[in-house]
């Protein structure tokens, strides 16, 4: 299983030095995620500063770029890292999508797939195929520069049990959203994963078939019929004293609790009267990223690594057969600039210990 980082930075100088960090200490993928920052930017800025780890976006926003620049974007970045870069692509949620960006979210599912097409026969050089929700007329268009690789990797984003399947049948991997379990990926991403049925066209296949358990080498993309990278995100708060790494997570819970959008995945963690308890707080007039204090204990020990060195390796540990990959991110809501650049010195430290 590969240990991989999302660095953080109060400055792009930072968030570059904090990626050489983490680079130097094992890291085998650097991640840049997008909601305060650009992830292609970041992603561009970071490349130089490397010297062999790979770099991937977790996760560019698939939906609030055309998927022509989004193509150029990859195509660019896999030039700027001599043929190490992954682009990973996300949804967002729908209120994101249509009152920040201004853009159309609806038939996620359809409009996905169609990006993604898109994007790899730009990649590819062959024509464009002209989709329900997403289309590119690009006659007349012909890049002259010669790619790094005939393929980008492209890797998806997913919750819900529809993308999840998606991703299952047209990416190279899968990422998980930031809070997670190993019973979450065994008994809802693997077996939704390794469903590579017919074609997806905006409908799902019925969910109460093929519900087997998959291990992680053994959820295969249909695309490629190469096994696929099943990538768990992880919140990781370190600290020798377990209560203080518990309330360091606790940001980082509220502010994804406060979702409503995320019931589903808090109810099948037990956790439903929990999320509506954050829920009523942030409606009643508590920032999303101040949340902490509505958060109890078992939250983050069953959706975060959270505790002392040890106790957090072996939080890893179990994620072993499960995933191919998981990426560390330190807990940035709520929290001021130097407790969080405390918390990803000790997360990069774990991870030269680690490997």
């Amino acid at each position: 299983m590969r240990i991989t980082y999302g660095p953080w930075g109060e400055t792009l100088a930072e968030l570059t030095g904090a990626a050489r960090a983490a680079e130097e200490a094992g890291a085998e993928v650097v991640w840049l995620p997008e909601l305060h920052r650009s992830a292609t930017v970041t992603a561009a800025a970071v490349a130089p500063a490397l010297s062999g780890a790979g770099v991937g976006t977790a996760v560019a926003l698939a939906f609030t770029r055309s998927p022509l620049t989004l193509a150029l974007e990859a195509l660019d970045l896999d030039e700027l890292t001599g043929g190490r870069f992954v682009l990973g692509l996300g949804v967002g949620a729908r209120r994101l999508n249509e009152r920040w960006h201004d853009v159309a979210a609806d038939r996620p599912v359809t409009r996905l797939r169609e990006t993604v097409e898109i994007i790899r026969a730009v990649v590819a050089g062959t024509p464009v195929v002209e989709g329900e929700t997403r289309r590119a007329d690009l006659r007349g268009f012909r890049r002259p520069h010669r790619p790094v690789r005939a393929a980008v990797p492209i890797y998806l984003a997913a919750v819900g049990p529809q993308l999840t399947r998606l991703a299952g049948r047209i990416a190279d991997g899968w990422i998980s959203h930031e809070l997670c379990s190993p019973a979450y990926v065994r008994e809802h991403a693997l077996p939704n994963l390794g469903r590579a049925a017919a074609p997806d066209h905006g409908t799902s296949p019925d969910p109460g078939k093929d519900a087997g358990t998959e291990s992680a080498e053994s959820a295969v993309s249909a695309g490629s019929g190469e096994r696929m990278d099943v990538v768990v995100s992880a919140c990781c708060a370190i600290d020798a004293d377990p209560a203080e790494a518990r309330r360091q997570a606790k940001g980082v819970l509220g502010f994804y609790a406060s979702v409503a959008t995320y019931r589903d995945f808090f109810a099948f963690h037990g956790l439903a009267e929990e999320q509506e308890a954050v829920i009523e707080a942030f409606r009643s007039g508590t920032p999303a990223d101040g949340l902490a204090a509505a958060v109890p204990d078992r939250m983050v020990e069953r959706l975060a690594l959270a505790g002392t060195p040890a106790q957090v390796a072996e939080g890893i540990e179990a994620y072993r057969g499960l995933a191919t990959t998981i990426k560390l991110t330190p807990p940035v809501y709520g929290r001021p600039p130097e407790a969080v650049r405390e918390s990803q010195a000790r997360i990069i430290a774990l991870i030269r210990e680690l490997t």
